[in-house]
């Protein structure tokens, strides 16, 4: 059999120069090959292999449709890209699309398909973007004690590294919801206040997202984890059922930042709106003060020939002065009531 050892780094390499990539099981040793012929010598030696393809090609299809002789849709599954985790039982092999989170940027989470076929011994992963089985396939060219335990630990060593991929993402959006809750204090009710608001709403539609495909793939993993699938012996179970558990808890703590960010958007409403109605008691007031000088000045500027004041010495100062008396007791009963000045008491 034509095959290569590979480093970490070469294979990472490789990877991305081969359409498809398979690592055999030879004994105890771990070969690497983009030979089809060799993946079929494989298989039919009844040699475990993992084979990752990256992209649709002819060489892919004939090894899936000819070689494993997977379901039609389960090969216009693999290549597509599917908005949800599924799961499917076939009576040769088990179907399984998982998602990893790749990133989140403030606009959206980058999700990544993760399409595993699961044989007797023999794993069928699509991957494009090396979220997990660049990781994984590094470890095994370290060690291939993984693979040679059997293909449902390969399986579970794929689905926990792309479970473990979620926790930077969730410590992320942590921070991004404490620094949401700081801007909501600042910022509400003022010109930058617009861009904050943006910014809860984009998260709501984030977290939101990743609720929807969260809930589906929560289920797939459940599954998995209760022994129904023959794929899965006994003894590995247990860790598959800690898989589980762990997104589990990744559920709940998404499910916790909804109501975060949900509090966080109420809170600026009222920020704002208490801010508002500062505005409008400022303007109020100042409108109360100008009132009685208004109907003052309104009631001199008459043109009635005979007015006693017109012809005092003293009007005009005497106007002025009754203007700064009137101003100071509606300040004074003002700052009386509470209402500028401090609390009221």
């Amino acid at each position: 059999m034509a095959t290569a050892d590979l480093c970490p780094t070469h294979s990472q390499t490789a990877r991305y120069s081969a359409r498809v990539q398979a690592r055999i099981l030879d004994g105890e040793q771990l070969q690497t090959t983009t030979s089809l012929q060799d993946i079929r010598a494989a298989l039919a030696a009844g040699q475990r292999i993992w084979v990752d393809l990256e992209r649709k090609s002819a060489d892919a299809d004939t090894l899936l449709a000819d070689v494993l002789k997977l379901h039609p849709l389960t090969i216009e599954d693999i290549w597509a890209e599917r908005s949800r985790p599924k799961i499917d039982d076939f009576d040769a092999y088990l179907y399984v699309i998982v998602h990893g989170i790749g990133a989140a940027n403030h606009d959206k989470l980058q999700t990544v398909e993760i399409d595993l076929v699961i044989g007797p011994n023999w794993l069928v992963t699509h991957d494009p973007a090396g979220l997990v089985s660049d990781d994984v396939g590094t470890e095994l060219d370290h060690s291939s004690r993984v693979m040679a335990k059997g293909i449902a630990w390969l399986t579970h060593a794929l689905l926990d590294r792309a479970v473990d991929r979620y926790m930077p993402v969730i410590d992320q959006l942590d921070a991004e919801i404490e620094q949401l809750e700081n801007e909501v204090l600042d910022r509400a009710g003022t010109p930058r206040g617009r861009g904050v608001l943006a910014r809860i709403l984009a998260f709501k539609r984030r977290l939101q997202e990743l609720r929807r495909m969260s809930i589906h793939q929560r289920e797939i993993l459940l599954r998995l984890s209760r022994g129904e699938i023959d794929e899965i012996p006994a003894d590995a179970l247990p860790f598959y059922r800690d898989v589980y558990d762990h997104f589990l808890r990744i559920n709940d703590i998404a499910e916790g930042y909804r109501d975060l960010v949900t509090s966080a958007l109420d809170a600026y409403l009222s920020v704002q709106s208490n801010r508002m109605n500062e505005i409008m008691k400022a303007l109020t007031l100042m409108s109360t003060v100008m009132m009685p000088l208004t109907f003052i000045v309104g009631l001199y500027g008459m043109n009635f020939k005979h007015m006693p004041e017109l012809d005092w010495l003293y009007g005009y100062p005497a106007v002025i002065g009754l203007m700064i008396v009137v101003v100071g007791g509606i300040l004074v009963w003002f700052r009386h009531r509470g209402w500028i000045g401090g609390d009221k008491t």
